[in-house]
This record gives C-alpha cells, sequence and structure tokens, in this order.
C-alpha cells in the first residue's frame, strides 16, 4: 500500500472534449446560469454540493426533469436536524409515473434467465402491465400505505409488480427466493403485506430450486397475506394447491388492456421500499426509505455520475 500512497503520477486523464460533452458539464453550466454562479470545475460544482444542499437537490430536480403533481412550498425545513430534516416539503409527485413516462415500442427490459428463459418488454408493453396490476392490486383493497412483498428471483414481474404497488402508495418489500421460512417470516412478518408476489422457484448452479414448498409455510404463518400472485418460472403449471389465496401471474393481472395508471400523488417523504439489515444481532431492522429520495439519488446516480 505504501508504493500506491506514494504515487503521484496521473494514470488517466479524460480528454477535454469528453469532459465537455459530459452530462455533469451540462448541469455545471446549468447551476451557474440559474444561481448566478461561476462553478469552474467538477471540484467546485462538488464544493457547492456540500456547502449549499438544498439549491443542490433543487437543481437536480429541475436539470432531471422530475414529474411532479404539486410543487414545492421549501426545499428544506430543519435542514440540521437528522433526524428531522424535511426535503421538497408540499411536493407531491409518484416514483413510478416517473419511470414510465417513456412510451412506445423500443425495449424497456430485456431479460436473460440461467435456465434458458428469454423475454422482451416493450416500454408500451410494461406500461399497460403495470396499469393492469396496479388494478388488480386495488380490486385486493390494497391502497397508499399497505404493504405489498416479493419473494421472487430477478424477473421481469418483480420490476412490474414493484412499479405497480409504487403507481397506488403502496410500499414495497422483497426477500431473496433462497431465503428459508424463517429468515421470510423474521422480515415479513414485521410489516403485514396484504399480497405477496412470489415464483414457483428459480434456477442457480444450473439445477431449478422450488419455492412452493416454502411459500406454503410462510402462508401457514402470516395471515396478513390475502392474495398470493404466483409466477411461473421454472414450471408452465405449478402446483397451487396448499398455498392460501395463490392464483397465477396471468390469471391476477387479467390480461386485458387496461387504460393508463392512475399515478396517486404522494407526499416527497412517503414510503416506497422498505428493505432490512443483515439480522446478526437480533430481528432484521426495517429500513424505509421515502420515493422522493429514492428518485432523486437514483436519478443523480445515473445521470451525473
Amino acid at each position: 500500500m505504501s508504493g500506491v500512497a506514494g504515487m503521484r503520477e496521473v494514470l488517466w486523464r479524460p480528454a477535454e472534449a469528453d469532459i465537455e460533452r459530459a452530462r455533469v458539464t451540462a448541469f455545471r453550466r446549468e447551476v451557474n446560469e440559474r444561481h448566478g454562479l461561476a462553478l469552474a470545475d467538477w471540484t467546485s460544482l462538488r464544493r457547492w454540493s456540500v456547502e449549499q444542499p438544498a439549491r443542490f437537490w433543487e437543481s437536480v430536480w429541475h436539470f432531471c426533469g422530475v414529474r411532479g403533481s404539486r410543487p414545492w412550498d421549501e426545499v428544506l425545513v430543519d435542514g440540521d436536524l437528522m433526524p428531522g430534516a424535511r426535503w421538497f416539503a408540499g411536493a407531491r409527485l409518484n416514483f413510478a409515473e416517473n419511470l414510465l413516462r417513456r412510451g412506445g415500442g423500443r425495449d424497456a427490459i430485456v431479460f436473460r434467465g440461467e435456465g434458458g428463459a428469454r423475454r422482451r418488454w416493450s416500454h408500451d408493453e410494461l406500461l399497460n402491465l403495470v396499469a393492469r396490476l396496479a388494478r388488480a392490486l386495488r380490486a385486493e383493497g390494497v391502497g397508499p400505505g399497505d404493504r405489498v412483498a416479493g419473494f421472487l428471483p430477478n424477473l421481469p414481474e418483480a420490476v412490474a409488480a414493484m412499479l405497480a404497488a409504487a403507481s397506488i402508495g403502496a410500499v414495497w418489500s422483497s426477500c431473496s427466493p433462497d431465503f428459508g421460512i424463517g429468515g421470510v417470516l423474521d422480515r415479513f412478518g414485521q410489516i403485514a403485506p396484504k399480497v405477496l408476489f412470489t415464483a414457483d422457484g428459480y434456477v442457480y448452479g444450473g439445477k431449478r430450486h422450488d419455492s412452493l414448498a416454502r411459500v406454503r409455510g410462510i402462508l401457514d404463518r402470516l395471515p396478513s397475506v390475502r392474495r398470493t400472485v404466483v409466477v411461473p418460472y421454472v414450471s408452465d403449471a405449478p402446483d397451487l394447491s396448499g398455498a392460501r389465496g395463490a392464483v397465477l401471474f396471468g390469471e391476477f393481472d387479467g390480461k386485458e388492456p387496461a387504460a393508463p395508471p392512475e399515478f396517486e400523488p404522494l407526499p416527497f417523504d412517503h414510503p416506497l421500499f422498505i428493505l432490512y439489515s443483515s439480522g446478526t444481532t437480533g430481528l432484521p431492522k426495517c429500513m424505509v426509505h421515502s420515493a422522493g429520495g429514492t428518485l432523486l439519488q437514483h436519478l443523480k446516480e445515473h445521470r451525473l455520475h
């Protein structure tokens, strides 16, 4: 490590033309124009973002074109408190609406599964599926603040289910499908989901693994679940017997074309995701992420980093 620490030679530096074309450079120029500044480079922009966090995040909102149904009254309230600071107080937005803003026939999701599964969904196909799922969730009595859980591998249906939950203001949480019954209950038992999305199994290391036996055990001890939605992944006709309230994914979404989703206008700090700590010291701790905070952070990472 001493050799690395003592290194003085710059190994690589971007060309001036690349810097000029960079999105972060366009952002810096917009910040200068909007706020009457003369930030000359990335270092001065970073310093300003730390010294002026409210102006920085307001600039990210504008630069990234966040869609909101109501503007904020104040960007940052009680900014010196942690916890207690409130961002974009009074604003209303929907996380899913911002992710689903691009329609058309271009690919939204391209999926390749280890077991050979192949799927491509266009933006229009994804939007229509989200609308159908949102309609079905509302029919199950799911509304803002209710929890919807996923016990799924990384499938396109997991993305669609999350977006459908977010579109109506429900809170999404998930567990990896290789968790045992106890690990799932340690997490979902704390949040009492109304609807559980699962797959019949998953593929790992060239082998197919069943999920439905564990799903039955989970449902026996998770009375909050009203409906279990099963994605056929390792079988074309999975056996749903013994799984309370279980229906196949295609039966739940109805397959019928739907009107565009009705995106619920929600406060900036409305809960979006529940994640969990490792559970190495007692039960896993629930960590709630807000819709607005998650959206702005992801936009910053994807557009500027």
